[in-house]
Formats: C-alpha cells, sequence, structure tokens
C-alpha cells in the first residue's frame, strides 16, 4: 500500500518504493538507508550487511526475490554511484529528504495519520514479534544492545495467546 503510492509519486517512484521496502523489510532507522552503500549489498548470496547506529549491533540479513530485482532494477539506473538510495546528483539522500518521502507516500495512500520513516522500523519489529519469531532474534535482527528495546513489540501482541489453551 505505501511502496504502491510511493512508486506511484514523483520521477523517482522505484527508488522510494525500494527505500521504504528495505525500511521496513530489515527495519532500518532512516540514516542507516541514507547512508546504505553497494558495497553492503550481496546481490549473488543474497545479503545485506547493516551497520546499525546509535551503538547497535551489526548483522546480515538475507534479501529475497522481491528486494534483490528491485535493488537489481536500482544499480542498473544508477550504475556509478556507492550510494544505494541517490539523488539526482548522484549524492546520497538526506534524512529530511527520506522523512518527506515517506510521509508524501502515506498521504497518498490514504492513511488518516501522518507517518515518517521510525514507524517503518516500528512495524518491522511488530510485525516479526505478532509471527512468534524468538524475541532475542528479532533484538538481533533490529540491532537492540538491550533486549528491553524489544521486549515494547512482544508486549503488545494479545494474538501470542490465541495458542493458549485450547479446548
Amino acid at each position: 500500500m505505501l511502496m504502491d503510492a510511493a512508486r506511484k509519486t514523483g520521477r523517482h517512484g522505484h527508488r522510494d518504493a525500494t527505500l521504504i521496502l528495505l525500511a521496513y523489510r530489515h527495519g532500518l532507522r532512516v540514516s542507516e538507508l541514507v547512508s546504505l552503500r553497494w558495497d553492503q549489498v550481496d546481490l549473488k548470496q543474497g545479503l545485506l550487511h547493516v551497520n546499525r547506529v546509535k551503538n547497535g549491533t551489526a548483522s546480515t540479513h538475507p534479501i529475497r526475490g522481491l528486494e534483490i530485482r528491485a535493488l537489481r532494477r536500482l544499480q542498473r539506473k544508477y550504475p556509478d554511484t556507492p550510494y544505494v538510495f541517490i539523488t539526482e546528483r548522484k549524492g546520497p539522500l538526506t534524512t529530511s529528504t527520506v522523512g518527506k518521502l515517506v510521509a508524501r507516500a502515506g498521504q497518498k495512500s490514504d492513511i488518516t495519520f501522518p507517518i515518517h520513516p521510525h514507524m517503518l522500523r516500528h512495524a518491522c519489529g511488530f510485525k516479526l514479534a505478532n509471527d512468534g519469531q524468538d524475541t532475542r532474534a528479532v533484538q538481533h535482527y533490529l540491532g537492540h544492545k538491550n533486549i528491553q528495546h524489544t521486549v515494547r513489540y512482544t508486549e503488545l501482541s494479545s494474538e501470542r495467546f490465541n495458542e493458549f489453551w485450547k479446548d
């Protein structure tokens, strides 16, 4: 929904949709997104090397078919740049620009409240917790040093009790 809105907005729809996809699937902070470089992406092996900020733990995430195809298309379009997400002048996007493009995509997708890029990180955490992923695995995936930052995603998931005491 949000990716579709981004894809249809502006001249850089594919870049913006790919940015939203990676932010959501990998729980990336906006500063991690804008600093993402092609040397962190291994399209042959299907791996993304995530360097976390805020003293977070770096990790390597698998990237799947949809992401690989989107990244390959982006790389073909902008072959001579070290950064994955760039401006027309081939420099990295700014955090402010990413905030504006995510907010614009939210408005175009008829989301009734204002959204910002960090909501994609939270959505990733809640999705993984609601899917029943191990809290420690989610902690490492999101790069949290302290488990307390991860526990918030499991505390609000009442669906985790659905399989308890089935008659």
